[in-house]
C-alpha cells in the first residue's frame, strides 16, 4: 500500500529534472499521474505505469484547463497538482531582456495561476503544491526569476486561505537540486555540493500530496538535501510606531532610533 494509493495527480514541467522526480516518486507511492511538459512528457509517462502525457504549455490558459480536464477524464478525479513548470533567466538589472522577463512571468506566475485555478474548479479536497525557490528572498542577478517566485509565494498564501473551506491544502516548496536549469546558472559553482540530485527533493512533495499532511497548509517549505525548515511569510516587523501625524523629520528620527532596516544580502536566498 502506498501513501498516494487511489489519488490522481498532475505534475507540470515533469519532462525532466525536479518535475520528473516528483512524478516518478508520486507514482511509486501509488498515484496515477498526468505528466506535463512541452518536451519529455511522453518519455517520462511511458516509464511510469498508468501515467498519461500532456504536452501543452501551462502559459496557455486553454492548455492549462485541458491538462486538468485530461486528469479528470483519464482517472475520474484530480486530487493533487504540483505546479513545477518554470523557466529562468540570469542578468543584472541593466541587462534584463524584456522578452526573457516576459517568458519567466508567463510560465512561472501565469502558468501556475492558470493550472491552479483550473484545478480549484475540479478539486474536492486534496492538495496543491507550488514550487517556489530560495530566490524569492531576493537573488542578485536574477530579478525576473526572484520576482516570479515571490509572486508564487504570495499566491500560495492567498489560495490556502481561499481553498481551505473546500478542503484543498496549498503549500509551497523551495528545493535545491542540481537540474538542467542549473546548467545555465552563473552561480552554479558556488552552490556546489549543497545541491543534491533531484530525486532527493521528491519525498517532500509526495508528503504534501498525501493525507499525512492533512493539517499542513499555507506553508513555504525550504528543502535541501540536509536541511528542512519553514520560511516566514511577510508580516509587520516590530516595533510598530504610532503617532497622530508623521512629518519627514519624524520618519527620519524613527529610522535613526527605533526602526532597524535589514541590509540586502546576496546569499540570503541560499539558506
Amino acid at each position: 500500500m502506498g501513501i498516494l494509493d487511489g489519488k490522481a495527480v498532475v505534475v507540470t514541467g515533469a519532462g525532466r529534472g525536479l518535475g520528473e522526480s516528483y512524478a516518478r516518486h508520486a507514482a511509486a507511492a501509488g498515484a496515477r499521474v498526468v505528466v506535463n511538459d512541452v518536451a519529455g512528457a511522453e518519455r517520462v509517462a511511458a516509464g511510469i505505469g498508468g501515467a498519461v502525457a500532456h504536452t501543452g504549455s501551462v502559459a496557455d490558459p486553454e492548455q492549462a484547463a485541458a491538462l486538468v480536464e485530461l486528469c479528470v477524464a483519464e482517472f475520474g478525479r484530480i486530487d493533487g497538482l504540483v505546479n513545477n513548470a518554470g523557466v529562468t533567466c540570469f542578468a543584472e538589472p541593466w541587462d534584463d531582456d524584456p522578452a526573457a522577463v516576459r517568458e519567466v512571468i508567463e510560465v512561472n506566475v501565469l502558468g501556475t495561476m492558470y493550472c491552479g485555478t483550473a484545478a480549484a474548479r475540479a478539486m474536492r479536497g486534496g492538495s496543491i503544491v507550488n514550487v517556489v525557490s530560495g530566490a524569492m528572498l531576493g537573488r542578485a542577478g536574477a530579478a525576473a526569476y526572484s520576482a516570479s517566485k515571490g509572486a508564487v509565494a504570495s499566491l500560495t498564501a492567498s489560495w490556502a486561505s481561499s481553498l481551505a473551506p473546500r478542503g484543498v491544502r496549498v503549500n509551497g516548496v523551495a528545493p535545491l537540486a542540481w537540474t538542467p536549469m542549473m546548467d545555465a546558472d552563473p552561480g552554479r559553482h558556488e552552490v556546489g555540493s549543497a545541491a543534491g540530485p533531484p530525486d532527493r527533493m521528491a519525498p517532500l512533495v509526495t508528503y504534501l500530496l498525501s493525507d499525512l499532511a492533512a493539517g499542513v497548509t499555507g506553508q513555504l517549505v525550504r528543502f535541501l538535501p540536509d536541511k528542512l525548515h519553514l520560511i516566514s511569510q511577510y508580516a509587520a516587523k516590530r516595533p510598530v510606531l504610532v503617532r497622530e501625524r508623521w512629518e519627514v523629520e519624524d520618519i527620519a528620527r524613527a529610522f535613526e532610533d527605533e526602526l532597524e532596516p535589514e541590509p540586502p544580502g546576496r546569499d540570503r536566498w541560499r539558506v
